[in-house]
């Protein structure tokens, strides 16, 4: 499962590394490093009336075009790879509307082997230091309550791909992105292409070599709260829960030792 992540690229350097050409953002976004649910957030998709690559803004948390209420978004930001194609709630947008959601890199929650209800945060991100392409799904909610006209009239919502996790990342835990690699950007994007088991094949776990690979280090448990942002919930703890200048941090940020 993917429940936090880091977006802190500039809007200009998603335009250039997704050869984007029609930018829907009407300004920048600061860099979230604690994105949770119901977040808008960046997003690469084919445009619906013109075939061209855009970058827009999502909420994080699917809605289905057919639910009554934009309720149950928060409890749809994942969508598993093994049955994104034929779920009811997800199959509709796999089919057509297929997006990529850029990330910086993401966290996972580790469980105590001897206290179950301790758990450490990791951050995890490309071997490379390169951008995380989330394959991601989306789909345009009508709120009914306003006329069609209204600036909220439809709400642009989105998940992430998942698939089980293997290797080290397996071990923190047991779901992973499914990333598009850069030479299938076209076939993802393309609301064109409904062959099912290519689209399939086309994304790969983040922890492919293929997708550039993922590493992980120990981070503060200050990323457990969403009020808490910055570059700082990304630094790398050391295994006895202090930074490796040696500071540390107050007794309620200070991570479970194990």
């Amino acid at each position: 499962m993917c429940g936090r992540f880091v977006s802190a690229r500039k809007r200009l350097e998603l335009l250039e590394e997704f050869a984007v050409e029609r930018d829907r953002v009407a300004q920048d976004r600061a860099a979230d490093y604690n994105v949770a649910p119901t977040k808008r957030v960046y997003a690469v998709l084919n445009g619906r009336e013109e075939p061209r690559r855009e970058l827009t803004l999502v909420r994080w948390g699917l809605v289905p075009s057919w639910a009554k209420d934009a309720s149950g978004g928060a409890r749809m930001i994942n969508a598993r790879a093994e049955t994104v194609a034929v779920k009811p709630s997800f199959r509709s947008a796999f089919a057509r509307r297929r997006c990529i959601i850029p990330a910086d890199g993401y966290y996972e929650w580790q469980t105590a082997a001897d206290n179950p209800k301790a758990k450490q945060p990791f951050y995890i991100y490309r071997t490379d230091g390169g951008i995380l392409a989330f394959a991601g799904i989306y789909e345009l909610w009508r709120d009914e309550s306003v006329p069609s006209d209204h600036e909220h009239a439809r709400l642009w919502t989105a998940a992430i791909i998942t698939t089980d996790a293997t290797d080290d990342i397996g071990r923190i835990h047991d779901r992973t992105p499914m990333v598009v690699p850069r030479d299938s950007w076209a076939d993802w994007l393309d609301p064109a292409n409904n062959d099912r088991e290519l689209l399939l094949a086309t994304m790969l776990p983040a922890t492919s070599s293929r997708a550039g690979g993922l590493a992980s280090h120990l981070v503060s448990t200050a990323v457990n709260s969403v009020r808490n942002n910055g570059p700082d919930l990304i630094e790398r703890l050391a295994d006895d829960g202090q930074r490796p200048d040696g500071s540390g941090f107050g007794e309620g940020d200070r991570p479970p030792l194990f």
